[in-house]
């Protein structure tokens, strides 16, 4: 008799999502269910939310990009963005084909189940919310930034730290969860939080209403995958803690257990990403403000191309060894 699969939430978006969805996809007997964030308001993307009043199809995109087993020629095709045309330049192939679907099925999520379908993606891929909304951050200062595209990158070489971040709907006077994503969760075996952008890619989907009280009440263990790098106007200067401890403020309970780097880039990599104000995102699992919460530390570093990310097979590894073996988190390096 087939071992029963392994149900396994994510929630995230940008980058970080589709590097552990691409090593996900490959694991044998996980049951994924990818939840986006909807806030994103940049590039293709945001003309094509202001042009046609749909969802942010560009997170969507890529989660789907990444669970299809046609990972590379899907990249190489739906990502590649237009130079030509006046109206397409800066659009990619697969937002405008999201955008039609949903356009055409009224849907938009079953427009993302119908481009899912066309690439034979493995698993299910969830907006958090169908309600359009505007990421809203409050500074120290008092100051409010509206826009995920003007909270990600900051304006000149100061800026207060984010005190808050809410979401101001757009066509209606709430915004709420969309209702498979509580199934999802109720459901889960696993609940994987990143890595991402901590305020405009993660903390994004758990404020939407009904979403943190979905992780509250699941069975699931919750575990957070640290971004490797700090980034300026948002995370500056956030130590391993400083990060967990954001995200539990707005989850309502603690994680379970923490995933983290401990492979070191190149000096000249560092010294690049200096210059942008991010430094490496320190880990001490000796601290006593870890308490019950597993550290579970390895290699997970990615430099190619100069550009620090997560390794997707090293995360999968690392997850995969998790869900084979729960006791394996230590409050030290692992070595691996």
């Amino acid at each position: 008799m087939d071992a029963k699969p392994i149900k396994l939430l994510t929630l995230g978006g940008g980058s970080g999502q589709f590097a552990l969805l691409s090593g996900l996809r490959d694991l044998e007997q996980i049951d994924i269910t990818a939840v986006v964030s909807m806030v994103d308001s940049g590039g293709s993307t945001g003309r094509l939310r202001d042009e046609f009043g749909i969802l942010p199809p560009g997170d969507i995109l890529k989660c789907i990009v990444a669970l299809s087993p046609h990972r590379d020629m899907a990249r190489g095709l739906l990502l590649k963005r237009f130079i030509e045309d006046r109206r397409l330049k800066g659009h990619n192939a697969g937002n405008l084909l999201l955008t039609m679907l949903s356009r055409y099925t009224e849907s938009f999520p079953a427009g993302v189940q119908a481009l899912a379908e066309i690439l034979d993606v493995r698993g299910r891929i969830l907006p958090v919310t169908v309600d359009q909304a505007t990421l809203v951050a409050e500074l120290t200062d008092g100051t409010r930034i509206f826009g995920e595209k003007a909270i990600d990158v900051p304006r000149g070489t100061q800026r207060e730290k984010i005190r808050d971040v809410f979401l101001v709907p757009h066509h209606s006077e709430s915004i709420s969860v969309y209702p498979p994503v509580i199934d999802a969760a109720w459901w889960a075996d696993y609940i994987v939080i990143g890595p991402g952008d901590l305020f405009t890619s993660i903390i994004a989907g758990l404020i939407v209403p009904g979403v943190k009280e979905a992780f509250q009440k699941s069975r699931a263990k919750i575990l957070f995958v640290l971004n490797i790098m700090t980034k300026f106007g948002e995370t500056h200067n956030f130590s391993g803690w400083d990060f967990v401890s954001r995200l539990e403020s707005f989850l309502g309970r603690s994680v379970d257990g923490v995933l983290c780097n401990t492979a070191l880039p190149d000096p000249s990599v560092l010294s690049n990403y200096g210059a942008q104000k991010a430094e490496l995102v320190k880990v001490d699992p000796q601290e006593r403000c870890w308490g019950r919460r597993r550290i579970y530390a390895a290699d997970l570093l990615d430099t190619s191309g100069g550009i620090v990310r997560h390794d997707s097979k090293k995360l999968a590894g690392l997850l995969k060894r998790i869900i084979d073996d729960p006791a394996t988190g230590r409050r030290r390096e692992e070595g691996e």
